[in-house]
């Protein structure tokens, strides 16, 4: 395995920021990780996982060891009559895996169609879109710590499932690499179109008993029409997380703002829709220097080319500072900043 040394990371992260790593190592196998990480060279260096590289943002020069996941390979654990245990590679892409269990005709992640990064990056975001999230079909994942390469298994009470959250971004965050990742899906799924614009999808497209298939092409339809693509113009898809709020003050700024977009969330807690607020206060489609925030969807935050991390943050603050004056809702940040 080779170890590179001050690796740009322009093309391994999606906002395309040129940082630099003192030390960079592409992960192939179990193996080659453990052997990276007890070396006496890189045994102490700061140590980061990187994926996709959708959901991070760099401020600043990485002074450590990179570890770019890539262990691959889709496996068939087991199944009984109702359910199959899928198990995924850390590296493998995400939406690849989701195509590959649709096609198969196994339910539960369609809505998660087309969301960027990989399969190891889901249970520590606990991706979610459409209604659905990873803790509605997750079983357990198996990770290597980063400290003495023991191998440990997480079940979903370990991970401590949050919105957008887990025990992977607070206690156990950078000391575990996931390797593997096991979700339990259905033969026999109940789909849920509830969400966004899926049923009008559908319905535009004729379909009148939908099928994973359909469901899933209609996330894919309506994510390419609204999301911008990476590769196009820099940016790590949503930014913000949408804001939940006791529901007492949701109706009170709903009476003032009739179109208020809120779904329920946790007890006495409405979940806002933050694109909504960010549109509201003026910054969909607006520039400010090389950023802004996405003429198509308010809650993607863009490099519109050559700015550098310390830009977007600054701009990220400004849309907070605006939000958090004229609905009194503080936005946080959903990609994690380095």
């Amino acid at each position: 395995m080779v170890i590179e040394k001050d690796k740009s990371l322009k093309h391994l992260n999606t906002f395309g920021i040129d940082a630099k790593a003192s030390y960079y190592a592409e992960i192939r196998t179990i193996e080659d990780l453990c052997a990276v990480i007890l070396h006496p060279m890189y045994r102490s260096a700061p140590k980061l996982i990187l994926g996709g590289g959708s959901n991070i943002l760099f401020k600043q020069n990485f002074n450590g060891l990179i570890l770019h996941n890539l262990l691959q390979g889709i496996e068939l654990l087991n199944e009984d009559e109702n359910f199959v245990f899928l198990k995924a590679g850390a590296g493998v892409i995400w939406h690849e895996f989701v195509l590959y269990a649709v096609q198969h005709g196994w339910g539960g992640i369609e809505n998660l169609s087309l969301i960027p990064g990989t399969v190891g990056a889901s249970p520590i975001q606990n991706i979610g879109a459409y209604g659905t999230e990873i803790k509605d079909t997750f079983y357990e994942l198996e990770a290597i710590d980063l400290q003495d390469a023991t191998t440990h298994r997480f079940n979903a009470t370990a991970c401590g499932f949050g919105y957008r959250d887990s025990i992977f971004k607070r206690e156990a965050k950078g000391r575990f690499m996931i390797v593997s990742v096991t979700f339990r899906l259905s033969k026999s799924p109940v789909l849920n179109t509830r969400y966004g614009a899926i049923e009008q999808e559908l319905q535009a497209e004729g379909v009148t008993q939908p099928t994973i298939q359909d469901v899933s092409k209609a996330v894919i339809a309506i994510r390419s029409s609204k999301l911008p693509d990476p590769k196009i113009i820099g940016n790590a898809g949503s930014f913000f997380k949408n804001p939940e709020i006791p529901t007492s003050q949701f109706e009170t700024l709903k009476a003032v703002f009739p179109e208020l977009p809120g779904y329920p969330g946790l007890e006495g807690t409405t979940k806002v829709a933050a694109g909504y607020l960010i549109e509201q206060c003026g910054w969909k489609g607006k520039v400010i220097g090389k950023v802004g925030m996405h003429r198509q969807q308010a809650l993607v935050l863009v490099n519109h080319g050559g700015a550098t991390g310390q830009e977007l943050i600054d701009h990220a603050v400004r849309v907070q500072d605006s939000v958090l004056e004229k609905f009194g809702i503080h936005l946080e940040m959903e990609v994690n900043i380095l």
